[in-house]
């Protein structure tokens, strides 16, 4: 918990709230694996006290004592690990329960990110609220320069192929306009073809052969298996043209659906897997210069 008797602050967190906390806080808990994530990317892990349960990357983020899940927080072993910072998430820690923790005296600094801009925004955010402004200022300058590189080699295209990002397996369920997979798959030089106001809309078999992707991407909280299996399905039908065109992609749902700085790294996957003409010549260079 915060102590009184410590140098202090006040601070505005982005979603527009203003609180005390210690002029260097030392106890820190990430209430989200993307909370987890940038702080490990701003080289500041030591102040981390504590972590919700599918923090699991870095690696070294598994040994941190965890405090539930992101959306069902444990108080108890928050307030157990005597933390003088929390860091929540908007989209995800619910409301009443981040209340719960302030009113123990332990403030909480709130961050929303909902698109690759704002993601570098959390990202600068964090780096002020911690003294690492210089490692922030670095990580987005190098998160901006790959996602430029991105737009510049996707403006040549002239087809944008429809794509079909599978999230869950038993209903199929992909992702509307207002996810960052919406956003990926845009800036990566495909369609979207589950794009509308619903976020995170179901389909069944029928759905997908009358859209005709030609691209279908399976991604899940689920690992190993299930993918292939998920994979295999899909070949029965050949009638839609990602099946007959083998063009049926796994990939890693932390790195398409995870507002860290990985989310580049999700757009750099996802356009190599759209547009592989663009961008596999260019990897083979790079292995070729290694």
């Amino acid at each position: 918990m915060a102590d009184s008797g410590k140098a202090s602050r006040i601070v505005h967190d982005p979603v527009g709230r203003q609180m005390q906390i210690p002029e260097k806080p030392q106890r820190i808990i990430a209430l989200a694996p993307s909370i987890t994530e940038i702080i490990f990317a701003l080289d500041q892990s030591k102040r981390l006290v504590g972590v919700t349960q599918f923090s699991d990357y870095p690696s070294e983020a598994y040994k941190l004592p965890k405090v539930g899940s992101y959306v069902k927080l444990d108080i108890e072993k928050i307030v157990a690990l005597k933390p003088d910072l929390c860091i929540a998430i908007k989209d995800g820690n619910p409301k009443g329960t981040v209340a719960r923790i302030e009113t123990l005296k332990i403030p909480v600094f709130a961050v929303d990110p909902v698109n690759l801009e704002t993601v570098m925004q959390t990202i600068s955010a964090v780096g002020e609220l911690l003294g690492a402004q210089q490692r922030a200022k670095t990580l987005v300058h190098g998160m901006r320069s790959r996602i430029r590189d991105i737009a510049d080699r996707v403006a040549s295209v002239s087809v944008r192929p429809r794509v079909f990002l599978q999230i869950g397996v038993a209903p199929i369920v992909s992702a509307g306009t207002d996810t960052f997979i919406h956003e990926l798959i845009r800036k990566a030089g495909g369609r979207n073809i589950a794009r509308g106001p619903v976020s995170y809309p179901r389909f069944n078999t029928e759905d997908i052969i009358r859209l005709q992707p030609d691209i279908i991407i399976i991604t899940s909280m689920a690992r190993g298996v299930t993918f292939e299996n998920v994979k295999a399905r899909w070949q029965r039908w050949k009638s839609i043209p990602a099946v007959l065109n083998e063009r049926i992609h796994i990939a890693d749902s932390d790195l398409l659906n995870r507002p860290s700085p990985r989310l580049v790294e999700g757009l750099e996957k996802m356009a190599h897997l759209i547009h592989p003409d663009l961008f596999e010549p260019a990897l083979k260079k790079e292995k070729e210069s290694e």
